[in-house]
């Protein structure tokens, strides 16, 4: 059979076949310079890959010269339009027209300068790449410049703005600093434009950028919003916020609770590294890994694998943690220049860096708790600081800044915007400034007796420790406090300017938030108010003591017959004696947890002797003591430790808030009834403030001094405002809207 096999062996596999000497071979192609055109815009091709990417290389540059505010504006995810603007030093008039020229950079001047580069930007190719693939322009004035000077530019040029007209830098007015604006980015490559998949997608990744550098750039304050929408959306950081406050307003509460500082350092390896790494109560489904090093962002696969192998021991199964870590590596050991984008950085002795910084996570993680909980057993505690800020027990709860692990820091309370705001956007008070009475003090009768509050009050200060509350009851309710706040009014109170008290007996108030104006219930605003003091200061109140004790007894019969009188017929079929006795039974059997939790002393005898003080420079109607003291019994769930603990500061709440007084005579009276003349003036009026109880016109004025020096001042300083507040909150005027309604006319 082999022999009857036909093999051809003209073309043997695997051998190399000659070429056909008939067939002409073809000239050999030159090699030729690419034009300067050409090569620009590959080199913008690979610096320039997304909007992130230009972003990033502004944002650097902004930071690098010294601004303290950047704001950006983003339109179709900035592929429209991309627009930064910083308060930094400027740009020299006579810089402009090498601005965006290749290789031009005021951080360089020999390539040693590389070894021991400490900036962000250094090549000068980010605003040359820019301008061969967009258009841009620049805005910028000096701190000596009398003027802004604006100029536009193209392929890496100076451009005029119309064709005609000088290319030539244009004054304008402006304030101090840089504006780039980036429009219409690649609108000479559509290969690379029609690569991206939504606008939506690039904008979140645009978010994500500014958020790294918001969360480190300390000092700096940044926002990013898209064109045309709310101030208050997108990002919004103040320069005042600390690194844990930060992390919170960019990734959210539940990272920033579990947050433990990290330090590691070697002298060796010349290296230092700090942070904030999440604890075993958080994980998620990713890791998020913000790592810094000389202060640049950028991406590490391995050291971020080393992270997330040390992690494994601590997380379960699919659990991934938060890392931001800033490591500071001498410069001549660290290579910047070795991505286009500066995305990635080498530097020596990575492996005995990583290894250490793993080290120090896995210590610090362990030193946390010694055991670890998971499903349905209760998560670990945070780390082991004070939740509480020491204070004296005598000391009411005066607005002050508490654990950064267990208090929410309102994100507006910190916003200073320096950028000068239309005509519309103005504020016409400065909500800092304080009015002149409450320069005054108050005037003291000669018998004694405070004019203005009614009561003359003694502080007695005790020295004492304060008492670190670790109970898992009072953090949960802590943590649904934060968990149900409502930014954008934790805003408007964190930064209103009092306006005055509307109405006494439905209790309302009028502030200014911004350019808004809003009526709020101030009964609801302080019983939120003062139940956030009890939790943040449980167990460490002040004490308001009665000399000589009161008789639980009369006071909870003076309760009992005021519900008589309020239930009408239906108070028939109770027996307000049991009643009386069942409650004054339980605060007696409760009055070991009320004195060690809550300050309230009260006697085997039945007699009370103190009270809880919440706030200092401000008393609560003693009026309402005996219907609290009767709402103790029934109204207190005093079967379980965390609904036991919640009602019970509900109820001290409801007892803080200050009561409901009547209208005025002069404002409950017609005009008619009170005969004043329309001619003459308002005499009926001083009549009718005359007719006024002298004890209710007292009151009146202690709640008015209160609400507004005391009480709101408070809630401005340290109120987290949920969304239940929502429902006390009336916006009644806007100037944008009048603005537009003024316009029309």
């Amino acid at each position: 059979m082999v022999e009857e096999m036909e093999l051809d062996t003209s073309s043997p596999r695997g051998t190399k076949r000659k070429g056909d000497d008939s067939l002409p071979l073809p000239a050999p192609r030159r090699i030729k310079a690419l034009s300067q055109d050409v090569v620009n815009k590959i080199a913008a091709g690979e610096i320039i890959v997304a909007p992130v990417h230009a972003l990033k290389e502004l944002i650097e540059n902004a930071v690098d010269a010294g601004s303290t505010s950047l704001e950006v504006m983003i339109k179709e995810g900035g592929l429209k339009l991309l627009q930064i603007t910083d308060n930094g030093h400027g740009i020299d008039k006579e810089d402009l027209h090498i601005l965006c020229e290749r290789f031009t950079t005021s951080k360089l001047k020999a390539f040693e300068d590389l070894s021991s580069i400490g900036t962000y930007g250094f090549r000068g190719e980010a605003l040359a790449s820019i301008s061969h693939i967009a258009h841009l322009s620049v805005t910028t004035r000096t701190k000596e410049s009398s003027c802004a000077w604006r100029a536009l530019y193209a392929d890496g040029k100076l451009a005029s703005p119309k064709p005609g007209q000088t290319a030539e830098p244009k004054p304008i007015a402006g304030r101090p600093g840089t504006q780039i604006t980036v429009e219409d980015l690649f609108y000479n490559v559509p290969s690379r434009r029609r690569a991206f998949r939504s606008a939506s997608e690039e904008y979140a990744k645009i978010l994500d950028q500014v958020g790294r550098y918001a969360v480190h750039c300390s000092g700096v304050s940044f926002s990013c919003r898209k064109h045309g929408d709310a101030a208050g959306s997108g990002i919004s950081v103040a320069a005042t916020a600390n690194t844990v406050d930060r992390i919170r307003q960019i990734h959210g509460s539940a990272v920033a609770n579990e947050l433990v500082k990290l330090k590691a350092e070697n002298e060796r390896w010349g290296f230092k590294c700090e942070g904030w790494v999440s604890n075993a109560n958080y994980n998620a489904k990713r890791t998020t890994l913000l790592l810094f090093i000389n202060h640049r962002s950028v991406e590490a696969s391995a050291i971020k694998k080393a992270l997330e192998q040390t992690y494994t021991n601590f997380l379960p199964k699919g659990g991934h943690p938060f890392l931001y870590l800033s490591l500071e590596i001498e410069p001549q050991r660290v290579d910047v220049n070795v991505h286009p984008t500066k995305r990635e950085v080498h530097f020596l002795n990575e492996d005995e860096i990583v290894a250490i910084v793993c080290d120090e996570i896995r210590d610090t993680l362990s030193k946390v708790d010694t055991s670890r909980s998971f499903m349905t057993q209760s998560l670990l505690p945070g780390p082991k600081v004070p939740l509480v800020t020491p204070m004296k027990p005598a000391t009411p709860a005066t607005p002050r800044s508490g654990d950064v692990s267990d208090k929410v820091v309102p994100k507006s309370s910190l916003r200073m915007m320096n950028k000068r705001p239309y005509e519309n956007n103005l504020v016409r008070t400065d909500s800092s400034a304080r009015k002149i009475t409450s320069m005054l003090q108050p005037h003291h009768s000669n018998d004694g007796v405070n004019n203005e509050d009614g009561e003359d009050v003694e502080y007695e200060y005790i020295d004492k420790e304060p008492t670190v509350c670790r109970l898992a009851s009072i953090k949960t309710l802590r943590a649904e406090v934060r968990d149900s706040m409502h930014n954008e009014l934790t805003d408007i109170i964190s930064t209103h300017t009092f306006v005055g008290i509307v109405d006494e007996q439905k209790r309302i108030a009028a502030i200014q938030g911004g350019v808004k104006l809003f009526l709020v219930d101030y009964g609801v605003l302080c019983n939120e108010y003062f139940y956030q003091v009890g939790l943040t200061d449980f167990a460490n109140y002040g004490s308001i003591r009665f000399n000589p004790p009161l008789p639980i007894t009369d006071l909870l019969g003076i309760a009992a017959e005021q519900e008589k009188i309020n239930a009408g017929e239906a108070s028939q079929e109770i027996d307000w004696e049991e009643v009386v006795d069942a409650v004054r039974a339980q605060l007696i059997e409760s009055r070991a947890m009320l004195i060690e939790y809550f300050s309230m002393e009260i006697t085997e005898e039945g007699e009370l002797c103190s009270l809880p003080l919440l706030i200092k420079g401000y008393t609560p109607s003693m009026t309402k003591l005996p219907q609290f003291l009767l709402r103790l019994g029934p109204h207190i769930n005093w079967t379980s430790e965390k609904e036991c603990f919640r009602s019970l500061l509900r109820e001290l709440a409801s007892f803080y808030v200050p009561e409901s007084l009547p209208l005025p005579p002069s404002t409950s009276i017609s005009a008619a009834e009170e005969g004043v003349d329309m001619s003459g003036g308002g005499k009926g009026k001083e009549k009718a403030g005359e007719d006024e109880d002298p004890e209710i016109a007292l009151r009146r004025k202690k709640i008015r001094r209160a609400i507004e020096n005391v009480i709101f001042p408070a809630c401005k300083a340290r109120l987290v405002a949920t969304r239940g507040l929502l429902k006390g909150v009336m916006e009644v005027a806007n100037l944008k809207g009048l603005y537009r309604v003024f316009e029309r006319c």
